[in-house]
């Protein structure tokens, strides 16, 4: 129910609250946390794994030691045996540890895409109005799948990565202190490097998700609108539109990559000369006597292991602030407020009679941009009120208001005497019937479409709604009947047949409040009036707010509002306002004459 265009409000990017790191891994540690039990295995699984890997390059000295002075055959393949052990059950728990983090990485996704479709439910309709549907789904979809491949993969990586560095570093300083002097150099250019660069790439890949974001926003729009943009050969205007959209996209996602990308080889090389340095250094501590050959190798291969990690936490940091980027999108998404809740004591609309009374209303979208103006009028319970006037004069904004879309800012509108801030949004909302100009049909069978909203239903009262509707003879002749499926937004039956099917949805429902908005805009003039003698049956005993731009379908409306400018400028009969010849004279005899 996008309302919102007609208002010309702006749109919502997220950009009013700058979520900062420490809050979003916050928030992320939250989802793990819910799984708690199988994170703790996994990480117990990291550590047996890791230390017996670690073994490894201990072992590999001892090996060589026990060649320095002589090959002691009994002790090289005890310990090449031990190696082997170790490395195959270290390579075990590693693949145990690898499945354990995609399932628990695809739970948290689960979770997390289960809570933004909740909270979507949940929020008011100026969120849809403000935002577009490509950039809520690029939210649900992509930024998702980001962060799952970051917590599937580098969660577990940075935890292995610090084991590694920790105990080779122990390792490292019993075996020489004097070598470890060279990291003391090298470690702390390895750190500028990647703060420097990871801050620089957390915004880049903020940007690049945005503006991904926004392609997809534009590219769900025009494929919406593709027969619109080619009955109107705006073709080539929408390709050139879209190039200049795709390339500040395409450039963003380049930098994001360019900088990321350069983490990795400037970490690198820094690892690359302290490896080098040990060589260098550790030979001449060698031959003076201060380190033996096999605790040489040791230090040589734990200090690669001890390099690698800080390299590979470097690439590592800038796929987090990829996912970090991502998910600041959707905790936006997810700290959406609510649409405000009902009042402490509300009440359940409950024995509808359709009385409505609009007293001393205002209301606007944006401030100081008033839509409604201290509008009054009443609506008898049973009765037909017309809505008419020119597009934008806020027609369509009493029925937001009745429906409690949005709230009023000043004023009272009352159901059967109840403030309607007095009643439960819900059961206000079920009191009513409402078919759109904007017909929607979802993915499912016609005798889905048609029963959607009404409980369980019969066949048979379903094929009477329809022919009601006139369209029960269209439905005979589809293929499978009323189990004929519908593709999405209905785009395998024509837009008239389309209304015809919201239509009859109407008439099986059991309300006594009824909202058409230009309800019979995309049908022919025959089939109008065949809509027209149904529509009195179906209005019989509802109180029915008709939105209308043809006059011909108002005519033996109870009462006709003519808005105009947010204010409610004339009322009556379609006889009597003929016969003051003001607006709504004009504007008949605009459309007859």
């Amino acid at each position: 129910m996008m309302y919102a265009g007609k208002q010309g409000r702006g749109r919502n990017d997220g950009s009013q609250r700058a979520t900062n790191k420490t809050y979003v891994l916050k928030r992320l540690w939250g989802y793990l946390y819910f799984y708690k039990r199988k994170l703790i295995l996994a990480l117990i699984l990291t550590i047996i794994a890791n230390v017996l890997s670690l073994i490894g390059p201990y072992l590999t000295g001892r090996t060589i030691s026990a060649m320095e002075n002589g090959v002691k055959y009994n002790q090289v393949f005890f310990f090449a045996g031990l190696m082997i052990v170790f490395y195959l059950i270290s390579a075990a728990l590693n693949y145990i540890l690898s499945v354990s983090m995609i399932k628990i990485s695809q739970s948290v996704v689960y979770k997390m895409r289960k809570d933004v479709f909740e909270k979507l439910n949940r929020v008011s309709v100026s969120y849809f109005d403000q935002n577009q549907t490509g950039d809520i789904i690029s939210r649900m979809s992509y930024d998702i799948d980001t962060i799952n491949t970051s917590l599937a993969t580098d969660a577990i990586s940075i935890f292995t990565s610090t084991i590694t560095v920790i105990i080779s570093f122990i390792m490292m300083l019993i075996m020489s202190p004097i070598l470890v002097l060279v990291f003391v150099v090298t470690i702390p250019i390895s750190i500028t490097i990647t703060r420097v660069l990871s801050k620089l790439v957390k915004k880049k890949y903020r940007i690049r998700n945005q503006k991904l974001g926004e392609m997809n926003g534009f590219a769900e729009e025009m494929i919406t609108g593709q027969r619109t943009i080619q009955s109107y050969v705006q073709e080539e205007t929408i390709l050139k539109r879209f190039d200049e959209i795709n390339e500040v996209a395409s450039t963003a996602s380049y930098e994001s990559g360019y900088y990321s990308t350069s983490v990795g080889p400037s970490v690198n090389f820094v690892s690359n000369l302290s490896v080098a340095l040990v060589g260098v250094f550790g030979g001449i501590l060698y031959f003076l006597g201060y380190i033996s050959l096999g605790n040489l190798t040791s230090f040589t291969l734990y200090s690669r292991r001890f390099s690698g990690p800080i390299n590979q936490m470097s690439n590592i940091m800038a796929e987090i602030q990829s996912a970090l980027a991502a998910a600041e999108r959707v905790f936006l998404v997810l700290d959406q407020e609510d649409e405000p809740k009902d009042i402490e004591d509300a009440k359940d609309y409950a024995d509808v009679q359709g009385k409505v009374e609009f007293k001393d209303v205002s209301f606007s979208y944006l401030e100081n941009q008033i839509v409604l103006d201290h509008v009054n009028f009443t609506a008898p319970k049973g009765q037909v009120v017309a809505i008419v006037g020119p597009t934008g004069g806020g027609k369509t904004t009493i029925v937001n208001l009745l429906m409690r879309f949005y709230d009023i800012n000043s004023g009272h509108i009352y159901l059967d005497g109840y403030d309607t801030k007095s009643l439960t949004r819900k059961s206000l909302r079920k009191a009513f019937s409402m078919v759109l100009q904007d017909t929607w049909i979802f993915h499912g069978t016609v005798f889905e479409n048609i029963a959607y909203g009404n409980g369980e239903v019969s066949h048979l009262e379903v094929e009477e709604a329809a022919k009601k509707a006139r369209i029960h003879s269209f439905i005979a002749h589809l293929p499978h009947g009323y189990d004929t499926i519908l593709t999405d937004q209905g785009l395998n039956i024509s837009k008239g047949q389309k209304q015809l099917l919201v239509i009859a949805r109407a008439m099986l429902s059991k309300t006594k409040m009824l909202i058409l908005d230009e309800a019979t805009s995309n049908v022919d003039t025959h089939t109008e009036v065949l809509i027209q003698k149904a529509m009195i049956s179906l209005m019989e005993n509802k109180t029915t707010f008709v939105i209308a731009h043809r006059l011909s379908t108002i005519q033996n409306a109870n009462l006709i509002l003519v808005v105009d400018e947010g204010n409610v400028i004339e009322q009556g009969t379609h006889s009597q306002l003929l016969d003051q010849k003001g607006f709504y004279y004009k504007l008949y005899q605009s459309q007859f004459t």
